[in-house]
Formats: C-alpha cells, sequence, structure tokens
C-alpha cells in the first residue's frame, strides 16, 4: 500500500453502495466541508467534515464498531458518500473524539529542477 494503510481498518474490498443507500446520503452532500490543506515534507493532507447526521445514514458496514467510527474507506466508497477531491487522496484515519471527521493525505510529489544543460530539442518532434 502506498501509505501504510492499515488494511484490518478497511472492508476487504471497497463496498459500493446500493440505489437506496446512496439516495439516503444524497441529502446531506451539500453540507459536507473540506478544509484548507496543509502539508509536511512528505504530504499534503485535509480533513473532510460529514454532517453528524450523515453518520446514521451510512451503511453499517462502513462502520468500526470497536472505535465507534467509519472504517477506513476506499477511494470508491468516500466517492460514493459525496466526498469529492481530486485523485490520490487517501482516506488514513478517523478522529475518535469526532467521529464525523475524516482524515485524509495525498503524497507530494517532489520535481527535480532542470538543470542548465536539460536539452528540450532533443524532446521535442
Amino acid at each position: 500500500m502506498p501509505f501504510d494503510i492499515d488494511t484490518a481498518r478497511r472492508n476487504k474490498t471497497p463496498r459500493p453502495l446500493s440505489d437506496s443507500e446512496r439516495a439516503r446520503v444524497e441529502e446531506f452532500i451539500d453540507s459536507i466541508h473540506y478544509s484548507a490543506r496543509y502539508s509536511d515534507s512528505e504530504y499534503e493532507y485535509r480533513h473532510v467534515q460529514l454532517p453528524k447526521a450523515m453518520l446514521k445514514a451510512i451503511p453499517k458496514d462502513y462502520h468500526d464498531t470497536s472505535k465507534g467510527t467509519l472504517k477506513l474507506l476506499w477511494e470508491e466508497e468516500w466517492r460514493a458518500l459525496g466526498i469529492t477531491q481530486s485523485l490520490g487522496w487517501e482516506h488514513y484515519e478517523v478522529h475518535e473524539p469526532e467521529p464525523h471527521i475524516l482524515l485524509f493525505k495525498y503524497v507530494v510529489m517532489a520535481i527535480p529542477m532542470l538543470g542548465s544543460t536539460f536539452d528540450a530539442s532533443r524532446w521535442l518532434t
């Protein structure tokens, strides 16, 4: 796994929502809040705050009953809940005191500076 995610804390495979499950969560989608991004040298982070009432509309098998939070969600799962972010974000943690807050991270790609000897004409056709 690219992010060292504890796979025991998520469903074995992504579990899509049924049409009726999707209909139950849709009313909350416009109330999802996205934090500003923050970063360190390895990752960019953000947290996503779901409306508290939305947790009751999310299917039970998305929940980790031992922690009282959602499981770590596959991308297909969090997108099905209406969370929208660019590709590459990984749900890596849930803020246990506030189980409606999901923590995401994204690998920061370091792009080395091109040296003065780089000859772009070699790559242009």
